[in-house]
């Protein structure tokens, strides 16, 4: 009969003691990356499985981390989960997803039901949930926060300068010798999308440029509403030679509506996203787009709650975003 592998046995084989493992499956451990890692591997070729179970009632945790996002089948989202679940790996904490659609009376039902499960800490990625609840929260169990800040939590609050990559996005359309710039808006209650069309206006005033409305297109951040904004330019006969969309899958639906009308991207109309999704560069033609750094700001979330969870400050880092020019934008043709 095949014996039962125990913590000690690892230990052993890892040549560690014995709490050393059990910090380092905890993820409490200060150790180096290069042990953490070989006492991963001997857990796996022993298949020892830690008892989740006990640990949790001797310690008075759940191991379960919740996680508020928006659409799990989103790229975007999916792209974050997945930096979430690789930081959380191997630490004894497992991710909980749950989604909220947009609709703020399904997020707020969703932290009911996270708090119901008890888990130790939350995730929350950007939505509608008032600060104030968010504050209420973050007042039982650690708390972490992507795309917003929340006062009182801002060092638990990763954000990116959504304004800073907006405006980058149109000057550079600008330089390209643009004028008539629309616009396709994101989900007008999330902050991202606002800071998107505050920063893609201020690049038209800074040049000189009169803000049209009629160029600025509501959208949700979804392929189609891109296509049903592309769609409504070109009908209208609006005079417009290029489009930056609030996020790439928006633009996946622009440059379709665009082909629909006969345009092409980027001879007739020059085309930039926000995100630079995995499939961005595979598009016909490769999207010009902001990058935002996915992976790593659901890693970044991920370790800062593992900080919380053990009694230090989060320290949530700044991350920055960077225009990355493709084959969707060229210079403006003269009339």
């Amino acid at each position: 009969m095949e014996s039962t592998v125990t913590l000690d046995k690892v230990a052993r084989q890892a040549g560690v003691s014995s709490s050393t493992v059990s910090r380092i499956i905890n993820g409490t451990a200060n150790v180096s990356a290069a042990k953490r890692e070989n006492v991963l591997r001997i857990m796996s070729e022993l298949n020892y499985h830690p008892n989740v179970l006990a640990r949790g009632l001797a310690s008075g945790r759940t191991m379960g981390v919740g996680v508020l996002t928006q659409d799990i089948s989103s790229p975007f989202y999916g792209s974050t989960l997945r930096g979430i679940e690789e930081a959380l790996q191997g630490t004894g904490y497992h991710p909980i997803f749950i989604s909220g659609h947009w609709h703020l009376q399904e997020e707020l039902e969703a932290i009911d039901f996270l708090l119901s499960r008890q888990v130790d800490g939350v995730i929350v990625l950007g939505g509608g949930v008032p600060d104030e609840r968010l504050q209420e929260v973050a007042r039982r169990l650690p708390v972490v926060v992507l795309g917003r800040s929340i006062p009182g939590l801002e060092d638990q609050c990763l954000r990116l300068d959504n304004f800073a990559g907006a405006y980058a996005a149109t000057r550079h359309l600008i330089e390209l010798g643009h004028r008539n710039i629309a616009h396709v808006a994101g989900e007008p209650s999330h902050r991202d999308a606002q800071d998107r069309v505050l920063g893609y206006r201020a690049a038209l005033e800074s040049a000189g440029l009169t803000f049209d409305p009629e160029l600025v297109q509501p959208g949700d951040f979804h392929e189609a509403a891109g296509f049903l904004a592309a769609t409504r330019l070109v009908e209208s006969r609006t005079l417009f030679s290029a489009v930056f969309a609030a996020n790439d899958q928006m633009a996946y639906g622009v440059r379709l509506a665009l082909h629909r009308k006969g345009l092409r991207v980027p001879e007739d109309v020059s085309l930039v996203g926000f995100d630079d999704l995995p499939g961005s560069m595979y598009t016909t033609p490769p999207l010009t787009t902001v990058q935002q750094p996915v992976e790593d700001m659901g890693r970044a979330a991920a370790q800062g709650m593992l900080r919380l969870l053990r009694g230090e400050r989060a320290e949530v880092q700044r991350m920055d975003v960077r225009l990355l020019v493709r084959e969707s934008t060229v210079r403006r043709r003269s009339s």
